[in-house]
């Protein structure tokens, strides 16, 4: 239970330590928002800070740090350590930076951010992947609640009509300005996933039945599986992960000033990465080791949600979860297709003002995503695990040439990309859905692919010139 103490105290200092830090590097200033000189009523929309912290932490949490915390518990209290310091050093940082770059170039997405600053050829790799990334999200979070809201309802009411509503819905949430049903509802889910984790961890902590283990290196996997990089990849957002860098511009062109980057982009990711250690700790504890969370996982992540909450907080923490489990994915889902909306709108350069613009990109990427949900979401989300963490390795090599042209202290992006540089290289090369080599093969390469990025970068840096450096600076001020 110490160890749990420590990450905890951790996480809120590294909020007001290094979230700080990051923020100095940064250095945001006073210029008008894209809220407030691009104001349109649809995407750009003024909203208080209180208001857009809690959207932006349901648009990056939803179910993320309680599915992605209660997997790598599976490998056992070593977890607790990646959630701590991947979210300080790494997500946090990484949510921040994206954010405050979108907000010094009206708003836009990280595809065109990336484009920016690693050049034609990547932005558009970045473009390609955001949406095929956002759209994956969308599927794997429609089948779940559609399934579990098949499973409360009359037979009459199937999973293929349940189904129908929540795509009916994502069209509306996509579609619509962000204040009038985003921006309404996801303050309320947000708090229900706060009260949601602080009640299982109170009762987890305080109730004298359960005892939350202690930090050890060992791999406790019952399966073996490694930790390197396996749980690195499964966290995913309870620690950092690249749909974040899909989020924050939606927040990023509602925000009226860049001083309240620091408490939504950073404060939100700290937010998510408490989340996430409290259900890794409740997932070790509550089924007394790696071996039954296992097992319980094997009939389905929100069915060991659903028991924990039970469990520890009656009927009320019941429908607690239910809401959690059910309004959460349908959360993060809706804002990826809003996010998919608006990098299209980016890539093509078309103005989403008018209504009839906004259908013309909404309807097709409807229809893909009601297309692909007939295909196993299992399949679907193995190869969004991956492809999640890439992005952020993407965006925070993008971040690193961003400080670099400012002449700001880059390490503070560089270090956590080279680290997720060997992470998803690793991955892929080992992985099932992957190429499926050794740790022997895959290993090493992975530790030298990490290595030329840096050392690409450093040659960049030595240099101060050439062609990464003859990019455009292109920060925006309004005034």
């Amino acid at each position: 239970m110490i160890s749990f103490f420590v990450c905890l105290f951790l996480l809120i200092g590294g909020f007001f330590v290094y979230g700080k830090f990051a923020e100095k590097v940064f250095g945001p200033d006073d210029r008008r928002t894209p809220a407030i000189a691009m104001e349109d009523g649809a995407d750009y929309v003024p909203m208080g800070t209180a208001r857009i912290f809690l959207i932006q932490l349901l648009n990056i949490a939803g179910l993320g740090p309680i599915f992605g915390a209660l997997a790598g518990a599976a490998w056992g209290p070593s977890v607790f350590l990646w959630i701590t310091l991947g979210t300080i050093l790494g997500g946090g940082v990484h949510d921040y930076m994206i954010g405050m770059m979108s907000m010094r170039h009206k708003g836009a997405s990280v595809s065109e951010l990336t484009g920016m600053y690693l050049g034609n050829g990547m932005k558009q790799v970045m473009r390609v992947f955001s949406v095929v990334l956002l759209v994956l999200v969308g599927v794997s979070f429609s089948t779940g609640p559609a399934n579990l809201l098949a499973m409360l309802t009359p037979e009459v009411l199937d999973m293929n009509f349940w189904l129908i509503v929540v795509l009916v819905y994502y069209f509306f949430a996509t579609f619509v300005p962000i204040d009038k049903l985003i921006g309404k509802i996801y303050p309320i889910f947000g708090i229900c996933l706060i009260v949601m984790a602080l009640g299982v961890g109170g009762m987890i902590l305080f109730s004298g039945n359960y005892t939350i283990p202690e930090i050890t290196l060992q791999n406790l996997h019952p399966n073996g599986t490694p930790i390197w990089p396996v749980m690195f990849i499964s966290v995913a957002c309870g620690a950092i992960s690249g749909f974040h860098a899909t989020q924050s511009p939606l927040m990023a062109r509602c925000m009226r000033s860049e001083k309240s980057g620091r408490n939504v982009f950073y404060g939100a990711m700290v937010a998510e990465g408490i989340i996430a250690l409290i259900w890794a700790a409740a997932g070790a504890a509550f089924y007394n080791g790696t071996g039954g969370l296992l097992a319980a996982l094997g009939q389905g992540q929100a069915s060991v949600v659903y028991e924990i909450c039970f469990t520890l907080l009656g009927p009320v923490g019941a429908v607690i979860a239910m809401i959690g489990v059910i309004a959460c994915p349908i959360s993060s889902a809706d804002t990826a297709y809003r996010s998919a909306r608006l990098t299209l709108a980016d890539w093509f350069n078309y103005d989403q003002k008018p209504i009839k613009n906004r259908l013309v990109l909404t309807v097709p990427l409807l229809g893909v995503g009601a297309f692909l949900t007939q295909i196993d979401v299992q399949i679907i989300w193995r190869y969004f695990s991956w492809s999640n963490q890439t992005l952020a390795m993407i965006a925070l090599w993008a971040a690193s040439v961003y400080l670099l042209k400012r002449g700001r202290a880059y390490l503070v992006t560089a270090l956590p990309a080279t680290f997720m540089s060997a992470v998803s290289c690793t991955y892929i090369l080992m992985a099932e859905e992957g190429m499926r080599l050794s740790t022997s093969v895959a290993y090493p390469i992975g530790i030298l692919f990490a290595a030329g990025c840096l050392g690409m970068f450093t040659y960049s840096c030595i240099l101060k010139k050439g062609k990464i450096m003859a990019l455009p600076v292109g920060d925006v001020n309004f005034d």
